[in-house]
C-alpha cells in the first residue's frame, strides 16, 4: 500500500490525554488533564438547556452566532481593553484549540518560522508542524519562569512570521508582565511579526497579578491575534466554544480556514456562552478564591512529600521537580515516574518532557493540576502520603 502521511510521524498523540486514559483505567485521581471535576455554574447550564429547547440545534452562522460575537466584543472591551468589531474581527471556533491551528494556517507560508516559549502547552508543537511553520524555542527558566532577553532577541529574524504567547501560562503558571509584553511588542514591530496570544486563563490570577492583553500594547492592535474560550473560566471544557480576535484582513483568512475545518462551534452552547460572558464581577472573584486556596493546598502537599516546586502566578497548574523522589519510585525518567506514581498512589500527572521540544528536557519534571473539588484534593493528599 502507498505510504501514509510522513508529517504525522513527526509528533505523538497527546501525552496529557493519554495520562487521563491511564488514570481512568486505574480508577485514579486525575491531576493530569486540566478540566474541573466540579459542577459548571447552574446559570450557564440552564442557558444551554434553554437554547436547545428554543430550537438552536442546527448549523450556526459559520464564524459565530451574532449574539455571542457581540458578547465577546463587549467583554473584550470591558476586561481586556480590546476594541473589536463583532461583524469583522471575531471568529468563533471549536475551542481555543481550533482557534490556534486555524490562525496558524491562515498566516503561515512555506519557510516561515514561529517563536514558542518552552515549556509550552503540548498542542503548539504539532500545530506548528501541521501549519508548515518551523519553530524556534525560547526557554523559560525556573524558579520564576523568566526568559533571557538576549535569547528572545536572537530568536527573531527575517523568516519570523509569529510568536505565540500563552499568558497566564500552561504549564508553568507564569503571567507575562506588561514590561515583558512591551519587550515582545518592540521585537514584533522591529521584525514586522505577528503575535498570537492564548489567554484562556485570563481570570485565574494570584498574588495581585494583573492580566495584560498584548493587543493593547501600542503598535500591536493590527498584528495580534487574541485567542480565548469559555472552557477554563466557566468550567465547561467539553463545550468547545472558543474564538479568535484579529483585524479584518486576518479574520477573513481565519474564517476561511475555520469554515473548512469544522463549519461551526456547537450552536446551543454558543448562545449559552453569551450568557456566561455577562456574569458579574463576583463570579470571577469567587473563581479566583477557590483556585487560590486549592493552589496553596496542593503546593503544601507536594512539598510535604518531597516534590520541589514554586507557587504559580496564574492558571491552575504546578510543575514539580521529582529529583528527590525519583529513586523512591525506582523511576528512570519523567514517564516511568508518572506511570509508577499512578500504580503506587493512584494520582495521575503529566511527564514534564512532553512540554519541551527535545525529549532530554523536563526529565525530572511533572505537571499537576489543581482545578478539582475539595473531596478530590483531600483524597490526593492522603494518597500521596504513601511517598513519605
Amino acid at each position: 500500500m502507498k505510504e501514509l502521511s510522513k508529517i504525522t510521524e513527526t509528533f505523538t498523540e497527546s501525552v496529557i490525554r493519554e495520562m487521563t486514559r491511564i488514570c481512568d483505567a486505574a480508577g485514579g485521581y486525575n491531576l493530569s488533564q486540566g478540566f474541573p471535576d466540579f459542577e459548571s455554574p447552574q446559570e450557564i447550564k440552564n442557558a444551554a438547556i434553554a437554547a436547545i429547547n428554543d430550537g438552536w440545534n442546527q448549523y450556526p452562522v459559520t464564524y459565530g452566532e451574532s449574539e455571542l460575537r457581540k458578547a465577546i466584543s463587549k467583554k473584550a472591551a470591558r476586561y481586556n481593553g480590546i476594541t473589536c468589531n463583532p461583524e469583522t474581527d471575531i471568529t468563533v471556533t471549536c475551542g481555543a484549540t481550533e482557534s490556534m491551528i486555524a490562525t496558524l494556517k491562515a498566516i503561515i507560508n512555506p519557510g516561515d518560522e514561529i517563536i514558542v516559549f518552552e515549556p509550552y502547552y503540548e498542542n503548539y508543537g504539532p500545530d506548528g508542524i501541521l501549519s508548515g511553520a518551523t519553530p524556534r524555542y525560547v526557554t523559560l527558566y525556573t524558579p520564576d519562569w523568566s526568559y533571557s532577553s538576549e535569547e528572545l532577541a536572537q530568536a527573531f529574524n527575517e523568516k519570523t512570521k509569529a510568536i505565540i504567547i500563552n499568558t497566564p501560562n500552561n504549564p508553568t503558571g507564569k503571567v507575562f508582565t506588561r514590561k515583558e509584553l512591551e519587550e515582545i511588542a518592540a521585537l514584533c514591530i522591529q521584525w514586522d511579526t505577528y503575535a498570537i496570544t492564548d489567554e484562556i486563563y485570563e481570570h485565574i490570577l494570584y498574588d495581585d497579578m494583573q492580566h495584560t492583553s498584548l493587543a493593547t500594547i501600542p503598535g500591536m492592535g493590527n498584528r495580534t491575534i487574541t485567542i480565548n474560550s469559555v472552557s477554563k473560566t466557566y468550567s465547561v471544557t467539553g463545550w468547545r466554544v472558543g474564538w479568535a480576535i484579529a483585524e479584518k484582513a486576518i479574520t477573513q483568512r481565519i474564517r476561511k480556514v475555520h469554515d473548512f475545518l469544522t463549519v461551526g462551534a456547537p450552536t446551543p452552547f454558543q448562545h449559552a456562552a453569551a450568557i456566561a460572558l455577562s456574569f458579574p464581577d463576583e463570579y470571577y472573584i469567587g473563581l479566583q478564591a477557590h483556585y487560590r486556596d486549592a493552589r496553596k493546598f496542593l503546593f503544601d502537599v507536594l512539598q510535604k512529600v518531597g516534590f520541589q516546586c514554586s507557587l504559580p502566578k496564574g492558571a491552575y497548574y504546578i510543575i514539580a521537580d521529582t529529583k528527590s523522589l525519583i529513586h523512591t519510585l525506582d523511576a528512570r525518567d519523567d514517564f516511568s515516574f508518572s506511570h509508577k506514581l499512578i500504580e503506587l498512589t493512584g494520582v495521575a500527572t503529566v511527564p514534564g518532557s512532553s512540554f519541551y521540544s527535545k525529549s532530554n528536557k523536563g526529565k525530572t519534571q511533572v505537571r499537576f493540576c489543581f482545578c478539582k473539588k475539595w473531596e478530590t484534593l483531600y483524597a490526593v493528599e492522603k494518597a500521596l502520603d504513601k511517598l513519605v
